[in-house]
C-alpha cells in the first residue's frame, strides 16, 4: 500500500521509494528508505500535508509525495490483502516488527523492469530469454501489442518484468507510443531497461533520447553487441554511459552475452548506487531553452501535476504541440492560461528558428545522438545490412518480387500436404487401431458405440491432421522470424493501395493464416481506425490453420496429384475476396484518410532453431488442448443428438441417421443449402464447425462421409473459408472494434458472402460437366 494510505496512528514499514530524479534523492536522503519504521501522526487542518515519524525525526509531506513511497502496514489483514467485509467481527491480527521488515525485505527485493525499445530490437527475445515465456518473436514491427508480465531471478532479486510493445518514439501518434508512453508515467516502473539494437543505434537511441527527458532510473541494453563485434565495429559502452547518464551494458538476446552484468545495472540504479547515474539535460539551443524556461515558470503555477512527472518534459511536449499534453493541462485548473502562453511562445521561437517546434527538438535530439555516438562507436566494414541489402535486390525486385512471394506460398501449401502425407497416416492407423481395440474390450451399447463412434472417431479425424498444422507454423514462423514477412508486406503494398490500406495492413492478414485471433490483435498497431476496422473485417477471410483439416480431407480425396494447387487456390481465393470486400467496405463504410505506406525492413537474420521450434510446438500445444476442449465437447454433442431418440429394431443405418435429432436438424436446413450441392449432413457439419472449424471433420468422423461429388467437395470447401470464422474470432472482433455490432455485422456478411460464392461455384461447375 501507498504511505498516504496510512491512518493516524498507524505504523508501516517502508519497502521502496518510487518517483524520479532528485526528489527521490530527497526522499531517501530524510530517512524514507526500505526497511525503516514510519508513523503517520496527524493530517494538517485541511488533510494534506501529513506528519510522519521516521528515523527519530518529524517529517512533513504532501500526500502527492507519499503516494510515491510503498510501505507494509503493521496489520495482518492489510498486508496480506484479507477482506475482513465478510467477517465483521474478526479483529485484525497485528503482526511482529520482525514479520512486517522480513516482508518489506521480500518487497523490496522485487524490482518491476519496463522493456523499452524499437521494433526488431531484440526486445521480446530477452523477455523469453530471461523469464522462460514462449512469446512469439517476429522480426516485423507490431508483434509485441500488449505488455506481458513474467518473473526472473537474480541474486536475492525478484524482477516483474514487463515486455512493453515496440515504439519508435514516445509521441502520441500510434496506438503502441501511446500504451508505453502511458505505461511508464502511470505504473511508474522502477527501473526501465532500453534496448537498444547495437548494430543500427544512430535510429535506435532517437528513443532514448526521450526516455533521457522522462528523467527515470534506466539501464541501456546493447543489444546484439556480439553482431558488432563480428562486423569488426566497437563501442565504447563506459564513455557512452557517462555521456547518456544512464549504464549502457553490452548484452545479446539471443546468446545471453551480458545478461548478469545487465541486472547487476539493474540493481545498482534501483539502489541509487550506479556511478555513471545522473540526470542530463538534452541542450535544444538556445531559443528552444528560453521557450522551455518560460513554459516550466508558467507549469509551476498549477498545483495539481504530480511532482513525478518532469516539468522539463511537459514544456517541451507543449512547445512540440502534443495533443496528449495539451488535453491534460487543458483539464486542470489554469491550464487555459499555460496553453495561452504556450500559444504566444511557440510563434516566437518558431518566428527566430525559422521552423516548426517539433522539426527543431527532433534534430536536436538526433544531434545529442550523433554527437554522443561520434565519441564512442565504430561501424564495422561488412553487416547484416549489406546482406540484406544485397538479397533485397533480388526478393523485392519490381518484377521478380511479387513472383518469388507466390513461389514461396505454393512451396509452403505442398510441403504442408506432402511431407505431412506420411505422419498423417500413421496417427491414422493409430486412431484406427485404437477404435477397433476399444470396441472389441468394451460391451456392446451406448457407451462403447460413444467410446469409439463420438470421441475418437471424432478427436482422432482431428488428431491425424496435426502434421499437416505443424508444417505451416513451422512456414509462417520462418517468415516472421528471418524478416521476409516485412519484406512481402513491401511487395503487396500496392495491392494493399488498391484495397485503400496499405502495406503495414498485410502483416495482421498473413498471421490470419495461423489464427484470425491474434492477427485481428495485431491490427492494433495500424495508427488509422478506418483500415485497422476494415483489416479486422477481412480478417476472417484469411484461410486460418483450423479449416486446413477440412481442405487436406476433401483435397486429398478428390483432387488426386493436384492436392498443392487446390490449396494455393483456396488461399489465394480468400486474399482476393479480401480484396474485393476492402475496397467495398472503404467505400461504403469507411471512407477515411489514406495513410503512407512508412514501415521499416529489418535487416534479414537466421532465426534460431530454438525460436522456430518454440513457436511451432506452443501452436501445436493450442491445437491439442482445443482437441481436448471445444472438440471434444462437441464430438460428444454430436454424436448424442445422432444417436438418439433410438429407432426401432430393423431400421437401416441411413434411416437412423435421418431420423435422430441432428438428422431432423439437418434436414429441416437442407433445403437453404441445397442450392450449393449440400445434403443434410454437411448442413449440420457447417453448424457444428460455427464453434470451430475443426468441428467439421470431427462430425464427419462422427455421421460419416456424405455423398459428395467434387464440384460439391468444392463448393463446401468455399463455404468453409468464408462463412462464420469462430466465435473466438467473432468475440475478438467485437472487443477490438469496441462494439458487438462489427462482430454481428461480420457474421452476417460472411455467411452471405459464403452462399453467393458457394452457389456459383457449384453451379458453374455443375453446367460445364465437372459434378463428377
Amino acid at each position: 500500500m501507498k504511505l498516504s494510505e496510512l491512518n493516524t496512528g498507524e505504523k508501516g514499514v517502508i519497502v521502496k521509494v518510487t518517483g524520479r530524479g532528485m526528489f527521490r534523492k530527497r526522499i531517501m536522503e530524510m530517512g524514507f528508505i526500505g526497511g525503516e519504521e514510519v508513523l503517520s501522526v496527524r493530517n494538517a487542518p485541511l488533510n494534506d500535508p501529513v506528519h510522519y515519524k521516521v528515523m527519530g525525526y518529524d517529517v512533513s509531506l504532501r500526500r502527492s509525495e507519499a503516494e510515491l513511497i510503498e510501505v507494509l502496514p503493521f496489520s495482518a489483514n492489510a498486508a496480506t490483502g484479507a477482506d475482513n467485509a465478510k467477517a465483521p467481527n474478526t479483529q485484525p491480527l497485528t503482526l511482529s516488527s520482525n514479520d512486517v521488515r522480513t516482508m518489506a525485505r521480500e518487497r523490496g527485493h522485487t524490482i518491476n523492469v519496463a522493456l523499452v525499445g524499437n521494433p526488431n530490437s531484440g526486445k521480446t527475445t530477452m523477455f523469453n530469454l530471461l523469464t522462460g515465456a514462449h512469446e512469439h518473436v517476429g522480426n516485423y514491427s507490431g508483434v509485441t501489442v500488449d505488455a506481458r508480465c513474467g518473473i526472473f531471478r537474480q541474486g536475492d532479486y525478484t524482477f516483474r518484468i514487463f515486455d512493453l510493445p515496440g515504439t519508435y518514439s514516445l509521441s502520441s501518434y500510434s496506438p503502441e507510443e501511446r500504451y508505453v508512453r502511458s505505461h511508464l508515467e502511470d505504473e511508474h516502473p522502477d527501473v526501465i531497461v532500453n534496448i537498444v539494437d547495437a548494430s543500427n543505434p544512430e535510429r535506435n537511441f532517437y528513443l532514448t533520447s526521450q526516455l533521457i527527458d522522462m528523467d527515470m532510473p534506466m539501464v541501456v541494453a546493447l543489444n546484439m553487441f556480439d553482431t558488432v563485434q563480428r562486423s569488426g565495429g566497437s563501442i565504447d559502452y563506459k564513455s557512452l554511459s557517462h555521456l547518456i547518464g544512464a549504464p549502457a551494458v553490452p548484452v545479446s538476446g539471443r546468446s545471453s552475452l551480458g545478461m548478469k552484468e545487465l541486472f547487476e545495472a539493474v540493481i545498482r540504479v534501483y539502489e541509487g548506487s550506479e556511478p555513471s547515474l545522473r540526470h542530463i539535460h538534452i541542450n535544444y539551443g538556445e531559443e528552444l531553452e528560453e521557450g522551455i524556461t518560460h513554459m516550466r515558470r508558467a507549469l509551476k503555477k498549477i498545483e495539481h501535476i504530480d511532482r513525478h512527472i518532469s516539468k522539463r518534459l511537459i514544456a517541451i511536449r507543449l512547445l512540440e504541440k502534443d495533443a496528449d499534453t495539451e488535453l491534460f493541462i487543458k483539464s486542470l485548473p489554469g491550464g487555459d492560461i499555460v496553453l495561452e502562453e504556450r500559444d504566444e511562445h511557440s510563434a516566437y521561437v518558431e518566428s527566430i528558428i525559422r521552423e516548426d517546434v517539433e522539426t527543431a527538438v527532433a534534430d536536436a535530439r538526433y544531434g545529442f545522438v550523433s554527437g554522443a555516438l561520434l565519441e564512442t562507436f565504430r561501424r564495422g566494414d561488412i553487416g547484416k545490412r549489406e546482406y540484406s541489402k544485397a538479397i533485397d535486390i533480388v526478393v523485392t525486385h519490381r518484377l521478380l518480387g511479387f513472383p518469388i512471394f507466390l513461389l514461396f506460398m505454393w512451396i509452403m501449401f505442398e510441403a504442408t500436404f506432402r511431407f505431412g502425407a506420411l505422419p498423417m497416416q500413421w496417427i491414422e492407423t493409430g486412431v484406427t487401431w485404437l477404435g477397433d481395440f476399444i470396441g472389441r474390450i468394451m460391451p456392446g451399447g451406448p457407451l462403447r458405440d460413444l467410446a469409439v463412434d463420438g470421441i475418437i472417431g471424432g478427436v482422432g479425424g482431428v488428431l491425424v491432421f496435426l502434421p499437416n498444422i505443424l508444417i505451416l507454423y513451422l512456414f509462417i514462423s520462418f517468415m516472421e522470424d528471418s524478416g521476409y514477412m516485412a519484406r512481402a508486406a513491401f511487395i503487396m503494398d500496392k495491392i494493399m493501395h488498391k484495397m485503400g490500406l496499405h502495406g503495414k495492413s498485410f502483416i495482421p492478414l498473413v498471421m490470419g493464416f495461423g489464427c484470425n485471433v491474434p492477427a485481428i490483435m495485431a491490427s492494433r498497431t495500424i495508427e488509422s481506425r478506418s483500415s485497422r476496422m476494415v483489416t479486422m473485417l477481412i480478417n476472417p477471410l484469411m484461410s486460418c490453420s483450423a479449416r486446413l483439416p477440412v481442405y487436406l480431407l476433401l483435397v486429398g480425396t478428390f483432387f488426386p496429384g493436384r492436392e498443392g494447387f487446390v490449396l494455393f487456390a483456396l488461399y489465394a481465393s480468400g486474399i482476393a475476396l479480401a480484396v474485393v470486400m476492402a475496397r467495398l467496405f472503404k467505400k461504403i463504410l469507411f471512407k477515411g484518410e489514406d495513410l503512407p505506406f512508412v514501415m521499416e525492413l529489418p535487416p534479414y537474420r537466421l532465426p534460431t532453431l530454438r525460436s522456430v521450434l518454440v513457436h511451432v510446438w506452443e501452436k501445436g500445444k493450442q491445437y491439442l488442448r482445443k482437441m481436448g476442449g471445444v472438440i471434444l465437447v462437441a464430438s460428444i454433442v454430436i454424436w448424442f443428438l445422432g444417436y438418439f431418440p433410438l429407432q426401432p429394431e430393423g431400421a437401416t443405418e441411413a434411416a437412423m441417421e435421418e431420423n435422430s435429432y441432428i438428422g431432423r436438424l439437418g434436414k429441416f436446413i437442407e433445403p437453404a443449402l441445397a442450392p450449393l450441392g449440400f445434403d443434410w449432413k454437411m448442413s449440420v457439419c457447417l453448424l457444428g464447425g460455427m464453434a470451430a472449424k475443426e468441428v467439421v471433420v470431427s462430425t464427419l468422423g462422427v455421421l460419416g462421409m456424405p455423398e459428395f461429388t467434387a464440384t460439391a467437395a468444392l463448393s463446401f470447401m468455399f463455404f468453409v473459408l468464408i462463412y462464420f470464422p469462430c466465435i473466438a474470432t467473432i468475440t475478438a472482433i467485437s472487443s477490438e472494434a469496441g462494439s458487438w455490432k462489427w462482430g454481428a455485422f461480420a457474421v452476417v456478411y460472411t455467411c452471405m458472402l459464403a452462399w453467393i460464392v458457394s452457389a456459383l461455384v457449384y453451379n458453374i461447375g455443375v453446367w460445364i460437366g465437372c459434378s463428377g
